[in-house]
């Protein structure tokens, strides 16, 4: 399994090309390709998108919230903000959700850097 980000989704979404939309049309094809509830959220509430589109990202597996989610994102934002970084809330969950399935993100936002180095996430 591969967890998909809202930037890429969008980005493969618009057609637009990339590294990232190549594995996300390569693990849609697999099915293979899965969405933190967050990234689900995010893309339906996202004003431009068709609602054909809306049928898909609601048809794509979503990564469970397993019990403990909220504590342990919470440790995880915590952890960057003590080196010196300001993740976003959405960005904190997206990643604690991979983090919790041990499943790599699919990313253009280079926001998750930070949650590779200090938090051992997996990116694309």
């Amino acid at each position: 399994m591969i967890c998909s980000d809202t930037s890429s989704f969008i980005a493969f979404l618009h057609g637009d090309k990339g590294h990232d939309v190549d594995l996300i049309t390569e693990s849609l094809s697999r099915r293979a390709l899965t969405l933190a509830p967050v990234s689900v959220s995010e893309l339906i509430s996202y004003p431009a998108l068709p609602p054909a589109m809306q049928v898909l990202v609601l048809k794509t597996p979503q990564l469970d919230v397993t019990p403990g989610y909220w504590e342990r994102a919470g440790r995880t934002r915590a952890l960057l903000i003590q080196h010196q970084h300001r993740p976003r809330i959405a960005d904190t969950l997206i990643a604690q959700s991979c983090l919790d399935h041990d499943v790599p993100l699919i990313t253009r936002d280079l926001d998750f850097k930070a949650f590779q180095k200090f938090a051992g996430l997996r990116l694309l």
